[in-house]
């Protein structure tokens, strides 16, 4: 007998026979958009060099404005209205071709989730989100999140996310560096990365 069938043969003696349900696993993951969640994502996401602001969903478009005013952005078709100031030039996207969307300055979505330990965002195709090229070309990427979406760790965003749909996770702005380790911002996306933190209470209806 080889070493490979004892061993196996030892496993199975010691399951039994028959088949086990798989053992319960508590997790004790603490609730979504924990004040200590909150601040480790906001470091993670400056350590990343993002740009962080936290405001009121009211003051979203005065956010959009310092960072964009007097600029043409491209937004997907769900993001609310109010949230773009008079100062911009925003154009919804209809199936814009790579050409079109490369030629705006920045672009502005929603976010499905975050996650504080590794400082990712993650936008999953929907309305408020757009199609994953909206958020690549632009040298300008503004993501408004609801302090509710922010989860712990990825476990707890991968029990929120739907696995069928395309999905794009984000770690700060766009960089790479070569061999000889110089940092290259922008070359598979946004150089800019401004993430603006509301509170879920503060969320302001466009109907």
């Amino acid at each position: 007998m080889s070493s490979r069938e004892q061993i196996l043969g030892r496993l199975r003696a010691a399951i039994g026979p028959g088949t086990r349900s798989p053992a319960e696993v508590p997790r004790n993951y603490r609730p979504a958009g924990a004040a200590a969640d909150l601040d480790v994502l906001v470091h993670r996401l400056t350590d990343y060099k993002a740009t962080v602001h936290r405001c009121s969903d009211a003051e979203v478009a005065k956010v959009v404005d310092e960072v964009l005013g007097g600029r043409r952005i491209v937004v997907p078709p769900g993001v609310p209205r109010h949230w773009l100031p008079a100062t911009v030039d925003a154009v919804t996207d209809e199936h814009l071709t790579t050409e079109q969307i490369a030629a705006f300055d920045g672009v502005v979505t929603a976010a499905a989730v975050a996650v504080a330990e590794t400082g990712t965002v993650v936008l999953d195709a929907a309305a408020d989100q757009g199609r994953r090229v909206v958020t690549l070309l632009p040298d300008v990427h503004i993501c408004v999140l609801r302090t509710d979406q922010v989860v712990a760790g990825v476990p707890d965003a991968l029990a929120r996310l739907d696995p069928h749909r395309p999905m794009t996770w984000i770690s700060g702005p766009s960089a790479t560096s070569d061999i000889e380790l110089n940092r290259v911002e922008g070359v598979h996306g946004p150089r800019r990365l401004h993430v603006v933190i509301v509170p879920r209470a503060d969320l302001v209806s466009d109907v």
